[in-house]
């Protein structure tokens, strides 16, 4: 009876949000607030109808109940328990209650730390948010309906995906949906400002937490979905270009932006178009992204369904929430906005050549991931946009981005002091050389590679950026201005992660038996011997190496492995990894040629921890600035 509880949760779910909204827009007509008062309880229900729905769902999963169609797809009875649970959102059916349960669990989030902002304002945020748990609550009842019976009940489950039995599959998913779902919250504040017609300085502060947090749960799925991808897919790779990996970057790139644009609006008093603007776009990134992993229409490793009724109900549902924000700023765009005069050297054009940046980057990829799709459809022929063209046109921006944030922190309003501006440029010699020496140090270890220019510029940039922001006054361990030094210095070190790894990484491919050894990059690969290991829901092939340094001192014992699953018939590759400072050691399993004698791809990743160990210090950065705004609300 508990797939019928959650089905019955999702109808009721849809009506009082319809009633939420009918009311709201009857008090609106009738100039009445009284019906718009309703709108926290109604609210409040919403979301425990919601939990009640996903969690029935996930109980059908622990318990192995196959006659929901649903779980019996995704889910098996020999599959480990915190699997089956995650199994819940592995699908698509499952991840769109689960979005909407993310939803409903911001909305409750909003209603209770509003206490203290404009009512009027409060309830319309509301109205809007309802509006958009109705259109999502029934597009899964009309065809993503995750409590589905199927009779007669097999007997076993089909098994959850072997790419997904992985603990990024319990994390992942979760915080990347949390920061999509988390837009919805500026996306439904911006409609109700735009219907009230003013945009001053306490809804652009108001605004600001909310944008910060959900783009701080966004770079946190994001990082870890690229770290899942490097360690689990086996090619080596954090970053393919690939749909899907495109869907989760061109919500984050506006809403970067849109955390810049609020900054000035709450500041100065301007940008008012560039915020909401900004704001409507994000979300509606957030739901094409929504599309594009779920429709099925681009082909992606990673995404999880084909089918042509649901990628038209997500696109229709798309282009509707879309229309409505956007004939609302159309109705209102006499907005009244400050007569502010600044120079052209000032941290107003900073900022709106930032902003600049980050919507000519999301141009980039959303042309480079929609074009094979116009082209075919053209009647043209087939075409692929890969790496080259993304790396192309990203390698100016980001040289931009950079060489505006080194100077970030001196700006001032209105005007750009000349002093700290020449102490920071001569801080680039010191930069170069500490690039120089930093790239020295791995070809030392690798004689493949000759130094680059372009990586140096990269890292030369990153570390000017580090110097520049490093707090050396009492005045710069105020938390809302550590955040934002904290998540500059992340993101440099992510460059020049990525600049390492992409420029100066090495790989061999090997075919050992036990006893036999093979060197890469100064490292000594000792294939020890190869064992049979038994799992859960599956059967594995291990092999053991021992990996050694110049000096011939053991630093790490690795274990790749081949894994084959009985139930979906399906061989993946485990990857042996170690860490050596912020260098990685990857090994990949591959074909079998004899007895215990396979072909292994070996790997060098030069300071690709640096990637992850920046992203987790613009996610604290993200969470800091939340702290700092609320201590300043204070």
């Amino acid at each position: 009876m508990l797939p019928e509880l959650g089905y019955i949760s999702l109808i009721l779910l849809v009506g009082i949000a319809a009633l939420q909204v009918a009311l709201s827009l009857f008090g609106e007509i009738r100039k009445q607030i009284k019906w718009l008062t309703l709108n926290p309880i109604l609210s409040t229900f919403q979301t425990l109808l919601a939990f009640i729905a996903f969690s029935c769902l996930a109980y059908s999963f622990i318990i192995d109940d196959f006659s929901v169609s649903y779980v019996a797809a995704h889910s098996n009875s020999q599959l480990p328990s915190f699997f089956k649970f995650a199994a819940t959102w592995g699908g698509h059916e499952g991840s769109m209650l689960f979005w909407l349960m993310a939803l409903s669990l911001w909305i409750s989030i909003f209603c209770l730390f509003s206490t203290k902002i404009d009512r009027l304002f409060t309830y319309r945020t509301l109205a809007f948010l309802a509006v958009i748990v109705f259109c999502f609550s029934l597009f899964i009842l009309w065809v993503s309906n995750p409590f589905e019976r199927g009779f007669p009940p097999p007997p076993e489950g089909r098994d959850l995906n072997p790419m997904l039995q992985d603990i990024g599959l319990i994390f992942h998913p979760p915080l990347l949906y949390l920061g999509y779902v988390g837009f919805a919250l500026s996306f439904a504040m911006i409609c109700a400002m735009l219907l009230g017609g003013v945009f001053d300085f306490a809804i652009a502060h108001w605004l600001r937490s909310w944008t910060v947090i959900a783009w701080g749960f966004l770079t946190a799925g994001i990082i870890l979905g690229a770290w899942w991808a490097y360690y689990e897919l086996g090619w080596g790779g954090w970053w393919f270009w690939d749909p899907v990996e495109n869907a989760s970057l061109m919500p984050w790139l506006l809403g970067t932006a849109l955390i810049h644009s609020l900054i000035v609006s709450e500041q100065r008093g301007i940008f008012s178009y560039w915020t909401i603007l900004l704001a409507i776009f994000t979300f509606a990134l957030s739901l094409l992204g929504t599309f594009i992993v779920r429709s099925g229409v681009l082909t992606s490793v990673h995404a999880f369904a084909v089918d042509a009724d649901r990628g038209i109900a997500l696109l229709l549902l798309f282009f509707t929430l879309t229309f409505i924000a956007l004939a609302l700023f159309a109705l209102r765009v006499n907005l009244w906005q400050g007569n502010v005069r600044f120079k052209f050297l000032s941290k107003e054009i900073a900022f709106l050549s930032i902003n600049s940046l980050f919507v000519i980057a999301t141009c980039v990829v959303i042309l480079g991931t929609f074009y094979p799709l116009v082209f075919s459809l053209m009647g043209w022929g087939t075409i692929s946009v890969g790496a080259p063209y993304f790396n192309t046109v990203f390698t100016p921006l980001t040289l931009l981005l950079l060489s505006i944030m080194g100077i970030a922190t001196i700006l001032r309003w209105k005007s750009l002091p000349i002093k700290p501006l020449v102490f920071r440029l001569f801080l680039l010699p010191i930069a170069l050389l500490g690039s120089i020496l930093l790239t020295l140090s791995v070809l030392n270890s690798s004689t493949a590679h000759q130094l680059q220019w372009l990586p140096t510029l990269f890292i030369s940039l990153a570390i000017w950026i580090i110097l520049t922001h490093l707090p050396y006054r009492k005045m710069m361990w105020q938390i809302r201005s550590l955040a934002m030094r904290l998540a500059h210095i992340g993101f440099a070190i992510s460059v020049i992660g990525v600049a390492m790894n992409s420029y100066y990484s090495d790989e061999i491919g090997v075919r050992l038996k036990p006893n036999q050894n093979a060197t890469l990059a100064g490292f000594q690969f000792h294939y020890t011997q190869h064992n049979y290991r038994l799992g859960q829901n599956y059967t594995a092939e291990q092999a053991q190496f021992k990996l050694y340094d110049k000096t011939n001192h053991q630093l790490a014992t690795l274990y790749p492995e081949r894994r084959y699953y009985d139930i979906r018939t399906m061989t993946m590759a485990e990857v042996g990894l170690a860490h050596h400072w912020l260098d990685d050691i990857y090994i990949v399993m591959g074909d079998k040629f004899a007895q215990q004698e396979y072909a292994f791809r070996l790997h060098y990743k030069p300071y690709i921890s640096a990637l992850w160990l920046g992203g987790l210090m613009m996610i604290i950065a993200a969470f800091l600035a939340l702290i700092g705004h609320r201590l300043k609300r204070e």
